[in-house]
């Protein structure tokens, strides 16, 4: 009887190490949808321009990791996009790249249709995770509630069979994958379509760089300066500081 009872336990311990595959490098394909007229204001030329304009922004963008790195970047629009092209400008031209190993990345961003490239550390975020579960792209994803920039709430479900600790633009640290982020500030959600395991080419996983580099802290402190009269238009003072917050929120996600 012994003999049987090992062979059975043996058996179902080598079936569950092959369910459960671990995902070290691959290619994730996110949809990206913003609500852009909730994101604009409420005076008369927004107005106008919202008449002109689809109800969501939605594009793809590729997250690409092998070797503890990642480079997560703009793929395509979906063709029920109908925006103004200096709206989809910055969404092209943004790139994140991360190594997990030395804590540290590099990130382009378009602000004011100018490119910044800025390297620094991995930003930390808090992250409380819950026991709600849901399944994306195939993968069993557990739910985390994450503060970024002092008080913007972020939700995030995230695998642990995705080895890597990354996701979506900056948002990162949790034990394993993000597969599905919404930032409701933002009027914003990431939601993975498709995972690639079949990627082999880690070599264009490569940093981003630029002959002028700024860390986070020194790009923001110049932008703070250079912007400070905008945003004082009208009486609205909420609304001026809404829009405030979510352009230097979009800037340095």
């Amino acid at each position: 009887m012994k003999p049987i009872l090992f062979f059975i336990a043996a058996f179902i311990f080598t079936s569950t190490l092959q369910a459960q595959q671990f995902v070290d490098k691959a290619v994730i394909e996110y949809e990206v949808s913003t609500n852009l007229k909730k994101t604009m204001s409420n005076d008369s030329w927004d107005e106008m321009l919202k008449e002109n304009l689809s109800d969501l922004k939605i594009s793809y963008f590729n997250y690409t990791f092998a070797d503890n790195k990642s480079l997560f970047k703009f793929d395509r629009w979906s063709p029920k996009t109908r925006i103004p092209k200096h709206e989809k400008d910055a969404d092209e031209e943004n790139s994140w790249y991360f190594d997990f190993t030395t804590g540290t990345m590099s990130m382009q961003k378009q602000i004011v249709g100018t490119n910044f490239v800025i390297a620094d550390s991995i930003p930390k975020i808090e992250w409380k995770i819950t026991n709600e579960n849901r399944e994306i792209a195939g993968y069993n994803c557990r739910k985390a509630v994450g503060k970024i920039m002092d008080d913007v709430y972020v939700f995030a479900f995230y695998t642990d069979d995705i080895t890597i600790s990354g996701g979506p633009c900056s948002i990162s640290g949790l034990p394993g994958m993000i597969l599905g982020l919404t930032i409701p500030r933002l009027y914003t959600s990431y939601i993975a379509t498709k995972v690639d395991v079949t990627f082999t080419n880690a070599s264009e996983i490569k940093p981003i760089t630029a002959k002028k580099m700024y860390d986070l802290k020194g790009l923001r402190t110049m932008i703070e300066e250079k912007t400070k009269d905008w945003f004082s238009y009208g009486d609205d003072k909420e609304e001026n500081k809404r829009q405030k917050n979510m352009f230097f929120w979009n800037a340095f996600l």
